[in-house]
């Protein structure tokens, strides 16, 4: 998707809200089961409410007793999970040592799994779906530039707040920003909305003050900011209550904060507590790895790359390349040098991009993709400017002024 001009935003939410915690609860339990056993199969979903958690999934795994002890550990994750993030009581939210905790697992459809394990051997795709990978050059991490800064305004939050810089912070948190584009590039943040929960005695004053200076301030560097840029803080003027004790959670509702800030299309399918095999994740993944070739390659400033499966097929249906400035005639060369570079199959996924381990936990805040902090196999893609057909490559060596703030 391509922004001439016009304003766009992003948004992004913390680790502590409560689809984030569903999130991080699903993929805590898929890490423990791949900690045991890299071949397991897990769908897992969670639901929070006010002092509740239900986490409910399919499974398959090759030791029977994994899948007892997966399922009777499983509330030590969620307080794990829970006391991570920063939930103390059920006053900041959810009580980790009290709230009541359900366990509904059951075994993964033999119907569903003898289209993942065929009898040919092959790895079938585990569910029909489609899915969509993006990169663009608007910032370092080849990342639209509302999401990345979005997703910075609620990890400095998350800093102060585990820090005590800011003691009265609390784990719920939303960020958004506004960029201006002009010939489709960003060119000034016009509004950034910060809305944080907080301990009930800061006054409404100091609180604003201290997010405009301690997170807005360390984040937006003055150089981006529009001529009418305004600062949204708390607009209703108290956060107190948050969590699940605000809001109930659930897996896979924030997956626009997971991706691309909807500056991309989204196929649908959630990542979170979901194994390689679903192709929602590992695919989307791979399209994402792809997109980021063809921009590093510097064949595009911009690329959509989709990919779609067939339950129990192994090739994809359908693999396009849309790269920004190509002909229909050049992105089917790409697409075709593409698919003959990588192997696009499920197995050819999980093997390249090496997914069989428990790496998954801590994705599941601050989104999938751009993470500088974590080494994801697929956002490793050697920054190089080099083509094979003489096309013009993108610049890296000039300023990047949507690079972070030292």
């Amino acid at each position: 998707m391509s922004i001439r001009n016009g304003f766009f935003s992003s948004e992004s939410v913390s680790e502590g809200h409560p689809d984030k915690l569903a999130d991080r609860i699903s993929d805590a339990v898929l890490d423990e089961f791949l900690q045991h056993e890299p071949s397991a199969r897990v769908a897992c979903e969670t639901l929070l409410a006010d002092q509740c958690v239900i986490i409910a999934g399919e499974f398959k795994t090759h030791n029977a007793e994994l899948f007892h002890h997966v399922r009777e550990c499983a509330p030590l994750i969620v307080r794990h999970v829970l006391a991570d993030t920063g939930y103390e009581s059920a006053a900041t939210g959810i009580d980790p040592e009290r709230c009541e905790i359900q366990v509904r697992f059951n075994h993964q459809s033999a119907d569903i799994n003898r289209g993942v394990d065929r009898q040919d051997g092959a790895m079938g795709a585990g569910d029909q779906g489609l899915m969509f990978g993006y990169a663009c050059d608007e910032t370092p991490e080849l990342m639209p530039a509302p999401i990345v800064f979005a997703h910075r305004l609620v990890r400095r939050q998350a800093e102060l707040r585990r820090s005590g810089a800011l003691a009265w912070l609390e784990p719920d948190a939303k960020s958004q920003v506004t960029f201006r584009y002009e010939d489709g590039r960003p060119v000034a943040i016009e509004a950034v909305v910060v809305s944080t929960q907080h301990q009930a005695d800061v006054d409404a004053e100091v609180l604003r003050s201290a997010v405009s200076r301690e997170i807005i301030d360390a984040v937006i560097p003055t150089s981006l900011r529009a001529g009418g840029y305004r600062e949204l803080i708390n607009p209703t003027g108290r956060f107190v209550t948050g969590g699940p004790k605000g809001d109930t959670g659930l897996t896979g509702r924030k997956i626009i904060v997971d991706t691309y800030g909807g500056a991309a299309p989204h196929g649908g399918g959630a990542f979170s507590g979901k194994d390689p095999s679903k192709v929602d994740r590992s695919a989307a993944y791979m399209a994402r790895f792809l997109a980021k070739q063809v921009v590093a390659r510097g064949w595009s400033r911009r690329a959509l790359v989709q990919l779609a499966y067939a339950i129990g097929v192994a090739e994809p249906v359908s693999f396009l390349v849309d790269a920004e400035g190509s002909t229909a005639s050049q992105n089917a060369d790409i697409a075709r040098l593409l698919s003959n570079e990588f192997d696009l199959t499920p197995a050819g996924i999980v093997q390249y991009l090496n997914l069989l381990r428990p790496i998954y936990y801590p994705t599941a805040a601050y989104g999938h993709f751009g993470r500088n902090d974590l080494s994801l196999p697929w956002d490793s893609v050697p920054q190089t400017a080099a083509t094979s057909d003489g096309r013009e490559g993108v610049n890296r060596h000039a300023p990047n002024p949507y690079a972070p703030t030292p």
